[in-house]
């Protein structure tokens, strides 16, 4: 036991990669429209996300046709039972 420095970092330490994995930022803002779209109702429903859930999918469409993150399933990202609503308001 060490008194007066923190123990050593590397004993027993083991890192994991992200269950869902990493995926690039949108650096070129190809997905900005969307992201505004799904914080602007955020903001409307004091962020609850619920609400928002069709807009959620429109940000992860693009995100996957743009390749800024992997193409997945929808219920895997517990969006299966959003409809495909293009153009919704809230």
């Amino acid at each position: 036991m060490s008194f007066g420095r923190p123990p050593s970092i590397n004993v027993g330490f083991k890192t994991t990669p992200p269950d869902r994995g990493s995926f690039p930022l949108d650096h070129y803002g190809e997905c900005s429209e969307q992201m505004k779209e799904y914080m602007e109702c955020l903001k409307k429903n004091s962020s609850t996300s619920t609400h928002c859930r069709t807009f959620s999918k429109q940000y992860l469409e693009c995100r996957m046709s743009k390749g800024l993150m992997e193409r997945d399933e929808w219920h895997k990202l517990g969006l299966g039972d959003v409809g495909d609503a293009t153009g919704t308001k809230c």
